[in-house]
Parts: C-alpha cells; sequence; structure tokens
C-alpha cells in the first residue's frame, strides 16, 4: 500500500491542502482540511508543490513540473488531460473542452469532470468558463478563488 503524505500551505486564496503518494500529487484541497497523521514537510513532491505553488502565486512561474497521480474514469482522465492545455492566462469553454475530448454533446458531463479535478490550480479548471464568458462553477465552489486565479494570470482584468 502506498504512504500518503499532506501539507498546508498558505496562498493568496487561503490555507491549501497537498497530498502526494511516491508517483505524484494526489490532491490539493481548498483550506486546512482534516488529515490523518502529522504533515510531512519534507516529502519530496510536497516540497516540490509547495515551490511551483508559491512561484506560481508570485507569477514566476507559467506551468508546473511537479508530477501528479490521479485517477478517475476514462472520460475524466481524457478531460483532465485536455485542461492541462489550455494555455497559462487563456480561457475557453466547456464547449471547447467537449470537442477537444472528441464528444462535443457531452458539456455537462465535461463540468461534472471538471468539478472533480482532484489536483485544482496543477491541472488548471479554473481556466474553464462559461461560453457566455461568465465565472461559472469552480472546483472549491468558490468563485471567488476562481477568479483570483485567472486575474492573477491575466485572462481577466
Amino acid at each position: 500500500m502506498m504512504k500518503m503524505a499532506f501539507i498546508w500551505l498558505e496562498s493568496p486564496i487561503g490555507p491549501l491542502t497537498v497530498r502526494a503518494d511516491e508517483k505524484g500529487i494526489t490532491a490539493v484541497s481548498f483550506g486546512k482540511t482534516d488529515e490523518e497523521g502529522m504533515p510531512e514537510p519534507r516529502h519530496p513532491l510536497l516540497l516540490r508543490a509547495a515551490s511551483e505553488l508559491e512561484a506560481y502565486f508570485a507569477k514566476k512561474r507559467t506551468r508546473f513540473d511537479v508530477p501528479v497521480s490521479v485517477s478517475g474514469t476514462p472520460f475524466q482522465m481524457a478531460v483532465w488531460e485536455a485542461l492541462k492545455k489550455i494555455p497559462y492566462g487563456e480561457t475557453c469553454s466547456y464547449k471547447d473542452i467537449a470537442e477537444a475530448v472528441g464528444n462535443p454533446k457531452a458539456v455537462r458531463a465535461v463540468g461534472q469532470a471538471n468539478r472533480k479535478n482532484p489536483v485544482p490550480i496543477l491541472i488548471p479548471c479554473h481556466r474553464v468558463i462559461g461560453k457566455d464568458k461568465s465565472l461559472t462553477g469552480y472546483a472549491g465552489s468558490r468563485i471567488d478563488q476562481k477568479a483570483f486565479l485567472l486575474h492573477l494570470e491575466g485572462a481577466i482584468i
């Protein structure tokens, strides 16, 4: 069984809980979530994630290189891969992602997959907005966090 590790980070959008196994980052959660055990601030992947997130929030990093270790349905995995391709500072619609994964009618399913993204920010689900340019739901269900991230990247003013 793989050992899970976690840390809590402070960020401009509030505390984040970051979890990892031996292969990569498994979750980024908004808030300081209750975890079993003690934080492991020396875990190499968590140190790397913390460093990359800090640089991102300081506008010194536009992409993440820390490996992620996520699992989902084949459709969710396809959506998450498509999300990784949205350039920093740009947005696209749920319909754009549905088309990118070869299922143009699956707009709502894309929204559900987006909502279940276990590593928001690292897999940039915040870059998906409504086709009318509205800031629709976000993984953390806090539109203000989504707006902050898009503003940080220069995608919205």
